[in-house]
């Protein structure tokens, strides 16, 4: 029913801001125009990667807005709706429908451990209130409490539940899930891991790298599906290069700058995120500038 509409390479897009802190809206723009071009299938909007547990319930439904507006319908579109807050989940999930996304997604609450019977009714609720498609956000790294294979598919079991985005190394988990979901769209998460994800049977992956390494994302994708395994290595290689200096920059911030060095000004990281060190630039204008494709000139 769902995996052909999420299907491919989906940015887990950044957030743009102006030097006074505003949402950039022509900057975010341009990245959207950047991305269309490079072939991304869809963008999940509203997620950690746009900083949006930085923003106020109203700038983030300005960046759903302004997403939708800018997409026109020429691709897919998730909204991260999930808070600590269910009252603000519910909320930007009625927002999400109001904007014409196709899709919300949550993470599960961060920090507080909630219940697993919490949980399913959360993901219930965001569902009902959003009347849309729902894709479960798993990221073992930053929940309180990681869940069993047996509950992770029982997350995943109503027919309300669009999909699931798997961000875990655990490989064997993950072909569990798809192996249990044929008419479910399963989304990789990890973009250390695309190739192995895809291969593994993922519809299309959401990630952070994909903010500056669309094309690389594509390419591995493209030949995964033509059996050219020695691209794809060669590709995930290049990825996993830039990402082992962005570890170090730090990811965020690093990923911003290396966007500017590309050609693309998005602007900083809202506090307390920190600044890119001399040092940490010429990290990046040496080992992972080389390597990325110039959106200037």
């Amino acid at each position: 029913m769902y995996p052909n509409r999420y299907t491919g390479i989906f940015p887990a897009l950044f957030t743009p801001f102006r030097a006074d802190g505003v949402i950039d809206e022509h900057a975010t723009e341009a990245l959207i125009e950047m991305h269309l071009r490079s072939g991304v299938s869809g963008f999940y909007v509203g997620g950690i990667s746009g900083e949006v547990f930085l923003m106020s319930a109203e700038e983030r439904m300005l960046a759903l807005r302004l997403c939708a507006d800018i997409v026109g319908g020429r691709a897919t579109l998730i909204a991260q709706v999930g808070d600590v807050s269910e009252e603000k989940a519910l909320r930007l999930a009625v927002y999400a429908r109001r904007c014409c996304y196709d899709a919300v997604s949550a993470v599960v609450p961060l920090y507080y451990k909630f219940g697993f019977e919490n949980i399913k009714e959360y993901y219930h609720n965001i569902a009902a209130a959003a009347e849309l498609p729902m894709f479960i956000h798993y990221i073992a790294a930053m929940q309180s409490e990681n869940f069993n294979l047996n509950q992770i598919l029982e997350l995943v079991l109503p027919d309300y539940i669009a999909g699931i985005r798997y961000t875990s190394n655990d490989l064997y988990i993950f072909e569990r899930i798809r192996a249990a979901f044929s008419n479910k769209a399963v989304m990789f998460g990890m973009d250390e891991a695309l190739m192995a994800g895809l291969a593994l049977g993922a519809d299309g992956a959401i990630g952070t790298a994909y903010n500056f390494m669309p094309d690389k994302a594509v390419g591995v994708m493209t030949a995964i599906k033509t059996r050219e395994l020695a691209e794809a290595r060669r590709l995930q290689g290049e990825i996993n290069t830039v990402l082992t200096c962005l570890h170090e920059v730090g990811l965020f911030e690093g990923a911003k700058a290396l966007l500017d060095m590309m050609g693309l000004d998005i602007g900083r990281c809202r506090r307390p995120f920190g600044t890119v060190s001399e040092e940490h630039l010429r990290l990046l204008r040496e080992q992972a500038l080389p390597l990325m494709k110039p959106l200037r000139g």
